[in-house]
């Protein structure tokens, strides 16, 4: 799968799970971790882990698998790691906490909308 196809299949994945607040930040040209991190966040440890889950099975699907998941035992923040395409789901105080967003505030931001059917 391509990178848009990753991110077209883990956002309706997040939508469908009501994920809070899903932001994609386009860090291509920042880093070499990755080309793509999409942050997202839930209500409770519960919800994160179900929404991490519903990307991991959607994306298997399709026959991807994530290279590693970490932080799935806590709750906090869970991060699949699709190589170019970072997921990043946390529990709303934790995403605060980090601010991710402020970290990579150099980060093109693309509209989720052109990902949601």
């Amino acid at each position: 799968m391509t990178d848009i196809e990753i991110l077209k299949e883990g956002i309706k994945a997040l939508d469908s799970k009501k994920a809070d607040d899903i932001k994609i930040l386009k860090v291509r040209d920042l880093t070499i971790l990755a080309n793509y991190f999409v942050i997202a966040s839930g209500s409770s440890s519960t919800q994160v882990k179900a929404l991490a889950d519903e990307v991991d099975f959607k994306l298997g699907e399709k026959g991807e698998e994530p290279k590693s998941i970490d932080g799935k035992a806590s709750g906090n923040w869970i991060v699949l790691d699709y190589i170019d395409v970072v997921f990043h789901v946390f529990y709303k105080e934790t995403r605060d906490f980090y601010d991710l967003e402020r970290l990579w505030q150099d980060a093109e931001e693309v509209d989720i909308k052109e990902f949601l059917d």
